[in-house]
């Protein structure tokens, strides 16, 4: 019998055929991701823009009522701050039961450990009570991003995972529309309707010691010439040095 007359077993083709139809399926696949995430960097390229714009008319807006009140010579109170960043100070021990219970609460389990904190009534009294142990204020924008582009960590399965791609915010907060790290930056900065679980997804921020160190009577208030309690807007400085 002539070699050209031989026959491929059936297994082999079977096998050929199996390939074949894998290797497009992949192939189908591939294309489909390839065009979904196409679709996806334009929808948050899209929401990236809508936020910058969005930052900017508050910013703007703010300038004008001070503008304005100045002319008519009034006072410019601005609106009370809904978020604070809140930093423990202080270690383990010699804390009483109470504010170690509400650092607890905050999750501040460690030394310059950092969240994100909803100010309301209950949350004013909470940080009233850890004030000898915490340093907080209200974080700016550029705070928000800073901390979470460079020390942010989510909570994936009680896993503590980077948030090195848009995937691992997307798996865990898409169902409340928020699929993207500018979604996250922007839901915690205006504390949206989802600020909770948002929050919640956040791991508490491990931050450094400061630049330059603490001040010499770290445990004084900061009116006092020490590091712990409210500061408000000068938070900013303190976690620049820290971050």
């Amino acid at each position: 019998m002539s070699s050209d007359k031989v026959l491929a077993p059936e297994t082999l083709l079977k096998q050929r055929k199996n390939a074949q139809k894998s290797a497009a399926d992949k192939a189908a696949e591939k294309l489909a991701t390839k065009k979904a995430n196409r679709q996806k960097r334009q929808v948050i390229f899209k929401r990236a823009e809508q936020y910058v714009k969005e930052y900017r008319q508050l910013e703007r807006s703010e300038i004008r009522l001070r503008r304005q009140a100045k002319q008519t010579g009034d006072f410019y109170v601005p609106a009370q701050p809904k978020l604070a960043f809140v930093i423990r100070t202080k270690g383990v021990n010699k804390i009483a039961p109470k504010p170690r219970k509400v650092l607890q609460l905050l999750r501040l389990l460690q030394i310059n450990n950092g969240v994100f904190i909803r100010l309301t009534y209950a949350t004013t009294q909470m940080l009233q009570i850890i004030t000898p142990y915490a340093a907080w204020g209200t974080p700016n924008l550029k705070t928000v991003k800073e901390l979470i582009y460079k020390r942010g960590y989510g909570k994936v399965n009680k896993q503590r995972i980077p948030i090195s791609d848009n995937r691992v915010i997307e798996e865990s907060l898409g169902k409340y529309g928020i699929i993207c790290i500018e979604d996250l930056v922007h839901e915690i900065f205006t504390v949206g309707p989802n600020f909770k679980v948002a929050n919640n997804f956040l791991w508490p921020f491990k931050l450094s010691n400061p630049t330059g160190g603490w001040a010499r009577r770290k445990f004084r208030h900061f009116i006092e010439g020490g590091d712990v309690g409210c500061r408000d807007d000068k938070i900013n400085a303190l976690v620049r040095r820290m971050n």
